[in-house]
């Protein structure tokens, strides 16, 4: 009986690794699906970080106050600005960021933190450039106290009668910021926590438990980290059209510093991290379950 060999060519063609195209939608839709369960926590957040009455009531006082006064869908305000600055943003930054690891040098399996670090930071200011009108109008309909849930189109005719182009990239700066340093510490930890897990446990990288472990480590991490940045985009970004509070990142993180106190910057850290946790964990279970049905290897 023969024996069917399979040609050199069709080997090739198998062991390929998909396209720079398809990694980065695969990155799109892990986060689009993650997105629509953790939205609410985010409406959430951005309402404590923009009004010291909210800052006050907390967590669950915001979330009482705005199912109260809005309705229960009011917690889902922005949600379709979320989907397309998920398809946008975080699927270049998530996407990019082992592309960006071998432009690094940082592929290799002792490479140093500091490099994989790098490489997320890169990914992430591209993601943000792409990403950042959807994130003004994502920002200002979540901000919304009307009982009506504001339509995408209407925010963002009313934003560029008022302000022009420049309002879509209003707070760019501090979102790139913001996107580097979360971009970076959540990879670059995600990575790092990896070969820790799998160095303590003997669970391989492709294990959900590793992932999983792994996944809320760097949620921590990028908390702290992100918070500042979280806080100054925010505000930057829901300024009213006819005043201007703040001229730029740096006046705005002054003000907040001498007006507010320190520590104003980590206000929200619960919600934040209660959405940073889920959400990471979910978008990068998810990203590399993808990754393993595509037939690449594990981050």
């Amino acid at each position: 009986m023969s024996v069917k060999t399979q040609s050199p060519v069709m080997a090739t063609a198998a062991a390929a690794p998909p396209s720079l195209l398809t990694q980065v939608g695969m990155a799109g839709t892990a986060a689009v699906i993650t997105v629509s369960f953790i939205h609410p926590i985010d409406v959430v957040k951005t309402r404590i970080q923009i009004s010291t009455e909210y800052g006050n009531l907390g967590m669950g006082g915001t979330v009482k106050k705005v199912v109260s006064d809005e309705g229960f869908t009011a917690l889902w305000k922005g949600v379709n600005a979320a989907w397309l600055r998920e398809a946008s943003y975080t699927s270049l930054r998530l996407g990019l960021y082992e592309p960006t690891k071998v432009l690094f040098g940082a592929n290799d399996k002792n490479a140093p933190f500091y490099k994989k670090f790098a490489a997320g930071s890169a990914a992430g200011a591209l993601g943000s450039l792409a990403g950042n009108p959807f994130d003004v109008l994502k920002t200002k309909m979540m901000a919304s106290s009307s009982r009506e849930v504001p339509s995408m189109m209407a925010t963002a005719k009313d934003l560029f009668a008022n302000q022009g182009i420049s309002g879509f990239y209003r707070g760019i700066e501090a979102n790139i910021a913001r996107a580097m340093v979360l971009n970076g510490t959540k990879m670059a930890c995600y990575d790092q926590a990896k070969g820790y897990v799998v160095d303590l446990t003997g669970w391989s990288k492709t294990s959900l438990m590793t992932q999983f472990f792994s996944a809320v480590t760097a949620g921590f991490f990028m908390t702290c980290t992100v918070s500042p940045f979280d806080m100054i985009r925010t505000r930057l970004m829901n300024q009213p059209a006819d005043q201007k509070i703040y001229n730029n990142a740096v006046d705005c993180a002054w003000k907040i510093a001498t007006q507010e106190g320190p520590l104003t910057f980590w206000r929200g850290f619960m919600p934040i991290w209660s959405r940073f946790a889920p959400t990471t964990t979910l978008q990068l279970i998810i990203f590399e379950q993808l990754r393993s049905m595509m037939g690449m290897k594990s981050i």
